[in-house]
Formats: structure tokens, C-alpha cells, sequence
């Protein structure tokens, strides 16, 4: 994978090893602003797909967007369906931590790396926003619940609701595929709508024309939040499941309007 930043390479270098970061920078062509972008791949374990990339604006970050891709938890979709939101992120201002994940090898494995990923992002000044997609839209809202230092939640078309998943056979069967068994009450601690409520607010932006992960799952998921006594709101949006993670949408500029009311 290659990529670009929008800052130069000593001091990428000098803020990457003031947070305690090694690794290879890369780049590639280029941006609707024609500028250069570098990212920074780091590894937070041993396997291939445990690994983050770091991409920093130009000046100081406004906080620290992390994002999770999704793919209902299989192992044929990786980051580069999280990719095409780093420029978008980075031209607004935000440093970029992408995340991979072990997929395919069960719950645990992704879980684990999801929690692991998020705490080892750099250190910087501002929020720290988790923004997951589909079956990432459920890993960021579960580590919200995790301590891991996110202070707020976009879930993007997420799959809030195993249960209500499960029996609409979202995916294919990609609950009990993740979960080894169909849900049940022993599932609760991974399961975002059983969590609820967040000590965080969440954001549930949603295309109202999703037939791959129905608007309902993040309707369920708000009542359910709201009423717990969360801080969650519903934003729908024209378009369809994939119409939230394209950078030139309306319904991702909706995503980009709550990154603005959350820093200066």
C-alpha cells in the first residue's frame, strides 16, 4: 500500500519518534490538492495484519481520527476500504490512525487487536475520534467501551446489533462466521447495543437506502442508547451503504461537519 502526507519528512520523523513510533515511510501520487502525502506503517504485534498507518497534517493535528474499516469481519477485506477517508481527514486537519486487524481467526483475535491498535496510537493534542465502517462501525463502538482513551464515536453504517443481525442474515451469516456461534446472552460484552450506555457520545450516521446494513440496526441502537442515557444521535443520510465512506459525499461531508464541532 502507499500513501502520502502533508508534512515534511524531518518532522514527521521528529514527531513519530517523540511518540515512540519506527517504521517505514511511503508515498504515492497524487491528491485533490496536489500536495504530498507520507504515512507512517507501524506494527502493534507479531502477525501481518496487526499494524496501523499514521498520516499527519501540516501543523499541529486538531486531534486524532481513528479509523476502522469493515467488511463484516472477513479476512477479504482490509484497509484499503478504510484509504480513500485518509486525504479527506488529513486536508481537515485531523492525523490519520488506520488500523488493521486479524480477520477470519474469531471474535477474540479481532477484538484483541482492535483494543491493542486504538491504545497504540501516537499521543497528541485533542480528541481522539473513533470512526469505523459497517462491521468497524461495531469494533470502534465496542472499544469506546474498552478505556482505550476515544472520547468520541462515528459509526458509519455500523452493525450495532448482533442479535438483530444475526437474524436477518446480514453478511451472509457474518455474526456466527465472527462469533463461532450464533449470539446468545453470553455475548453481551461484545455486542454494542448491550453496552450501552458509552461514557462517550456517538454519532450513528446511516444512508436511509442501506440494504447491506439497514438503517434500523443504528435506529435500534440510538433508542437503546438514548434512553440508557447516553449521548447518541441518528444522522441519516441520502445514499446507500457505501455512499457514508466515499469522500466526495454529501453523507461524508455530514461525517466531517461533527469532526468540526468537536475541535477548534
Amino acid at each position: 500500500m502507499r500513501r502520502r502526507t502533508l508534512l515534511s519528512l524531518p518532522a514527521l520523523g521528529a514527531l513519530l519518534a517523540a511518540c515512540g513510533q519506527d517504521g517505514a515511510m511511503s508515498e504515492s501520487s497524487d491528491v485533490p490538492t496536489g500536495l504530498p502525502l507520507l504515512s507512517e506503517r507501524t506494527s502493534y504485534g507479531d502477525d501481518a495484519s496487526q499494524y496501523a498507518e499514521l498520516t499527519l497534517p501540516a501543523g499541529e493535528p486538531r486531534g486524532v481520527a481513528v479509523v476502522v474499516h469493515g467488511g463484516f469481519w472477513k479476512p477479504e477485506y482490509g484497509l484499503e476500504y478504510a484509504e480513500p477517508l485518509v486525504p479527506s481527514l488529513v486536508a481537515a486537519g485531523w492525523a490519520a490512525w488506520a488500523i488493521e486487524y486479524r480477520r477470519g481467526t474469531g471474535a477474540a483475535d479481532t477484538l484483541a487487536d482492535v483494543r491493542a491498535a486504538v491504545a497504540a496510537r501516537p499521543v497528541l493534542p485533542g480528541p481522539v475520534v473513533g470512526i469505523g465502517h459497517s462491521a468497524g462501525g461495531h469494533l470502534v463502538t465496542w472499544a469506546a467501551g474498552q478505556d482505550v482513551g476515544l472520547t468520541h464515536v462515528v459509526s458509519q453504517a455500523g452493525v450495532l446489533d448482533l442479535d438483530a443481525a444475526h437474524e436477518a442474515g446480514l453478511g451472509g451469516g457474518a455474526v456466527e462466521a465472527f462469533l463461532g456461534h450464533p449470539p446468545g446472552p453470553g455475548d453481551a460484552s461484545v455486542d454494542p447495543i448491550r453496552q450501552v450506555p458509552l461514557a462517550v457520545p456517538l454519532w450513528c450516521v446511516h444512508g436511509r437506502d442501506d440494504q447491506v446494513v439497514p438503517i434500523s440496526q443504528s435506529e435500534a441502537y440510538v433508542a437503546a442508547a438514548t434512553e440508557a442515557g447516553a449521548s447518541a444521535e441518528l444522522v441519516e443520510v441520502d445514499g446507500d451503504h457505501f455512499t457514508v465512506i466515499d469522500p466526495e459525499s454529501e453523507a461524508w461531508a455530514r461525517t466531517l461537519e461533527i469532526l468540526d464541532g468537536l475541535a477548534g
